[in-house]
């Protein structure tokens, strides 16, 4: 059996990450050395005097910080099929993704980049087994909910979704596992897809699900609805495991575990498409392990800095606990000092743990309040349980113009279950609000703001709106914070 071949490599692997995690400080350091000594001949490493960089201040002051508006010269090139601009060689991907400002981007994978993505994903569930000791799952089926595997060419390179990408790569022990099958993953349309995922699962050994929470619950959805069962473990007896990112499980934990009947053990993961970042080492305790020795070097800014002429910048070893940081990377796959627009803070030094509070573009602060991912997912959690409330999805703007009284954060909320008491939760959010950011507390107090609003929106509004957005499905994502009403506008347009 698979689970009983593996077993010692898990080990292996956990005792390695042990290692490891205990010289993370040094091992950036080499990290930083190993990529400036690597790129300097490239087009990149000559324009910022690479050949001159010997210390971490050398780093700072000749490589900016940028995203990727910044790089985007440097990514045309890559993209025209020009070697050795930001790495040495010709990239082996491009991972096509949508930003909110500067539109599809395109960011490079190569050979050297590639053992980050797959092989840290590989040690995340690993080092779940050698923890636990659970390993069942090796031994049925697994399904990856997905964008499509399909490919474009970009002169010569080929090109799509990270998630599509990640199919490509699947070792060979695992891809005999996988679902579903690669003609279902190439479906373009989210809901076709689903119905052929469905057909493709219903009589498998399913035991590890991994995708991101609101879509893997429109599959639970859709097995429940073929099957007449009443939870996905009558569906699925041997389901052992879940596996997600991308967002906070926690908004969906009570409505998933309802579906599924039972609290499924789960295991976090924080990829993106510039790098593989962290990942849920341990069961029992809070925060991701940060990913320190695999290809990227890290800095951290101060979010509230993000933006000034000269903000701080920060090696692993300078940061400090409860800090919001932005987080910045540089990699094997060529992006330097390269801001992916996420902003953490650490839960421990000893290892090094994270967690993601939210995007540095998505939040409120129409008047000051800076209102961030964190507080808003943590006040849901806390009142929500009292309330007899589960959420299908949330979304939270600034109301800057109502049509009468003060201005208002206004929570727009798809239910499960809706409240007992819909003014008591509105209430109880407010001051769970008020209690977190001392910003908006005092706004509250000095009557710029009235107390926050929620609007319960009807079910499949969320859904309806990430469609008309072509964005249903995949790994994309509702921001759970704007700093305007394009997205609350577009869901209200559902109540009209």
């Amino acid at each position: 059996m698979l689970a009983t071949l593996l077993k010692p490599y898990a080990h292996y692997t956990r005792r390695r990450l042990l290692f490891q995690a205990g010289l993370a400080v040094e091992l950036q350091e080499e990290i930083r050395r190993d990529l400036v000594r690597t790129a300097q001949h490239t087009a990149f490493g000559r324009d910022h005097d690479f050949g001159a960089i010997h210390t971490y201040a050398d780093f700072r002051q000749r490589v900016p910080l940028g995203d990727y508006e910044d790089f985007r010269d440097y990514a045309e090139r890559i993209k025209a099929g020009e070697r050795d601009v930001s790495w040495p060689g010709q990239v082996r991907y491009l991972a096509k993704t949508s930003g909110t400002t500067s539109g599809v981007k395109y960011i490079p994978l190569t050979r050297e980049s590639l053992p980050n993505h797959f092989g840290s994903a590989r040690n995340a569930l690993f080092n779940y087994v050698a923890e636990t000791g659970h390993s069942r799952w090796l031994d049925g089926k697994m399904i990856f909910l997905s964008g499509s595997p399909e490919m474009d060419d970009t002169n010569g390179i080929p090109t799509g979704r990270l998630s599509g990408i990640v199919n490509h790569e699947v070792p060979a022990w695992l891809r005999r596992s996988q679902l579903p099958s690669y003609a279902t993953n190439c479906i373009e349309d989210w809901e076709t897809k689903l119905e052929r995922i469905v057909d493709e699962t219903l009589a498998a050994d399913m035991r590890l699900v991994s995708g991101i929470p609101p879509w893997v619950q429109m599959y639970y959805e859709r097995l429940l609805a073929r099957t007449g069962k009443a939870t996905v473990k009558e569906v699925f007896p041997n389901l052992e495991m879940f596996v997600y990112g991308g967002v906070n499980f926690e908004p969906y934990r009570d409505s998933l575990e309802r579906l599924v009947g039972e609290r499924t053990a789960s295991v976090e993961t924080y990829p993106a498409s510039e790098g593989f970042l962290a990942f849920q080492d341990s069961q029992t305790k809070p925060g991701l392990l940060l990913n320190t020795a695999s290809g990227i070097f890290f800095e951290f800014v101060p979010a509230e800095e993000m933006g000034s002429d000269r903000p701080t910048r920060l090696s692993l070893g300078e940061v400090e606990l409860g800090v919001n940081y932005a987080i910045i990377l540089s990699t094997t796959a060529g992006l330097w000092a390269y801001n992916i627009g996420d902003t953490v803070e650490f839960v421990s030094t000893d290892p090094y743990r994270i967690r993601v509070t939210g995007r540095t573009k998505h939040f409120i602060s129409a008047f000051g309040e800076h209102v961030i991912g964190k507080e808003v997912e943590e006040a849901l959690r806390a009142v929500a349980p009292r309330y007899g409330v589960e959420v299908t999805e949330f979304t939270v703007a600034p109301q800057v113009n109502p049509a009468a009284g003060l201005p208002y954060h206004e929570w727009l909320v798809e239910y499960s279950q809706p409240p007992t008491d819909p003014a008591g939760f509105a209430a109880a959010l407010d001051h769970t609000m008020i209690a977190a950011n001392s910003y908006y507390r005092d706004l509250i107090d000095g009557k710029v703001l009235r107390p926050l609003v929620v609007t319960p929106l009807p079910a499949g509004a969320f859904r309806r709106y990430m469609k008309e957005e072509g964005k249903l499905g995949g790994q994309n994502k509702v921001p759970r914070l704007a700093n305007d009403r394009k997205i609350a506008d577009a869901l209200r347009n559902s109540l009209a």
